[in-house]
């Protein structure tokens, strides 16, 4: 009966009660942060990461316990490889004793240790569903990408999770990919797709590279401005090209003492946007916006129509991540009662805040710091949900009421950089105003 309830509770949650429930509706485990490759865009490989190597215990496991009943889905990897942890299945086990029937468990893994065994065991032990990462199908490009590592190796994965879900006679175990766009890699998206759909892949994530470091920062295929302004921007600037203005030249004429027509027409064409942006209160950063690779994105745009027509003639359960950045921003990690757990037990909100490390995300470097509400070893975990101040901050966050730095001509700013931070420029405590993940650039297994 109280099982049943529990399965019915769950059904009735919405995004928005979600994060405002007494439990967590999500958990994500760090089974370790522990390693077989070394991919250049790991965190782990990057300047500024502060991530000690290490594995979930048991003893920290058990202390997740009371929260397992209600949530809906155990997601058990991190920065490192899941499968390294040679509790992986005694967890699985675990939580599917505790866990109503609707609720999954899954992880995500680069695939090299999956041999036919580890997949028996894995599907046995009740694992829901596993997303194995491939950027590439060119056996040289995979090897350059995921250094230490061989596509081949993925082949035999896919078969290997075939087999077993026919052994254990689970056919509804999910099996997935997750691909990480970058030019270098981004054409061969739908061949990728393509592939591994024919290797018994029902579902794929396709995320942008977070870049770490400027180095990388050339590799992003994203529109690092939001939706909203580059919708205007582009009206503005086709409009403008019907009438043989070229508003491109802005930069180049605004200063100039003495204008031709021509330059004025610029002007003029780049005075009228500014006027109706503000009139809608959408955010230009007119330096971004005359630095867009418009056939760049033109293409992209392209390949993800083609990706799509790959996933429709496949049956492939497709999630492709947003071009540009939305103005109307949503975390889905907050929203749906998300809790993230370290591999030594620490609590916090996000995949932004879980680690401290640099990135280069929003075209300019930055320090990103943990938010820690508590940690497992100490406190229960419904006593550090329930906490004033991590209640304050899932509720602070699904208002929306704080910076939005990636829309900001000034960023970053003293209040982003600041080695401890207290407040953004909305005098909100809220630390997410440089997060892409509520855009919808990134995407994982959740």
């Amino acid at each position: 009966m109280i099982k049943a309830l529990l399965e019915n509770s769950a059904k009735e949650a919405t995004p928005s009660t979600a994060a405002l429930r007494e439990f967590p509706t999500k958990l994500f485990v760090e089974t370790t942060t522990r390693c077989n490759l070394g991919c250049f865009m790991c965190v782990k490989q990057n300047r500024g990461s502060e991530i000690s190597e290490g594995d979930f215990s048991p003893e920290l496991f058990s202390r997740l316990e009371p929260a397992l009943p209600h949530i809906e889905s155990l997601v058990l990897n991190g920065v490192g490889e899941p499968l390294l942890n040679s509790h992986l299945e005694p967890f699985i086990r675990r939580a599917r004793t505790k866990m109503s029937s609707s609720g999954w468990i899954g992880f995500q893994s680069n695939g090299l240790m999956m041999t036919h065994p580890r997949a028996v065991s894995l599907v046995a032990a009740g694992v829901d569903r596993v997303c194995l990462s491939i950027d590439a199908i060119s056996p040289e490009q995979f090897k350059n990408m995921r250094e230490g590592g061989e596509v081949d190796e993925i082949d035999m994965a896919l078969s290997a999770l075939r087999s077993a879900k026919k052994q254990c006679l689970r056919p509804e175990v999910k099996v997935g990919i997750e691909f990480v766009a970058m030019k270098k890699n981004i054409k061969g998206l739908p061949e990728t797709l393509e592939w591994s759909a024919s290797r018994g892949a029902s579902f794929a994530i396709v995320t942008h590279v977070l870049p770490y470091g400027e180095q990388h920062s050339g590799e992003a295929v994203y529109c690092n401005i939001s939706d909203q302004a580059l919708t205007l921007y582009n009206f503005w600037r086709r409009r403008a090209i019907k009438s043989g203005v070229d508003i491109q030249r802005y930069s180049e004429v605004r200063f100039k003492y003495r204008r031709t027509r021509q330059d004025r027409a610029i002007i003029a064409a780049v005075d009228a946007m500014k006027a109706e942006a503000a009139q809608k209160n959408i955010m230009l950063d007119l330096k971004k916006l005359l630095q867009v690779e418009h056939q760049l994105f033109d293409e992209i745009t392209d390949i993800f129509g083609k990706a799509t027509e790959v996933a429709d003639k496949t049956g492939l359960e497709l999630r492709l991540p947003e071009l540009a950045l939305k103005e109307q921003r949503t975390c889905r990690f907050v929203e749906e009662g998300s809790a993230f757990v370290t591999w030594n037990g620490d609590i916090s909100p996000c995949y932004f805040l879980w680690h401290r490390y640099n990135c280069f995300a929003n075209g300019w470097n930055q320090t990103v710091k943990t938010k820690i509400f508590g940690n497992l070893t100490h406190q229960d975990i419904m006593d550090i949900w329930n906490t004033p101040e991590f209640s304050s901050f899932r509720r602070n966050v699904i208002a929306y009421d704080y910076a939005f730095c990636a829309s900001c001509g000034v960023a970053p700013c003293d209040y982003v950089q600041a080695e401890e931070f207290e407040q953004d420029c909305h005098v909100r405590n809220v630390p997410c105003g440089s997060c892409l993940w509520c855009t919808g650039v990134f995407q994982c297994l959740s």
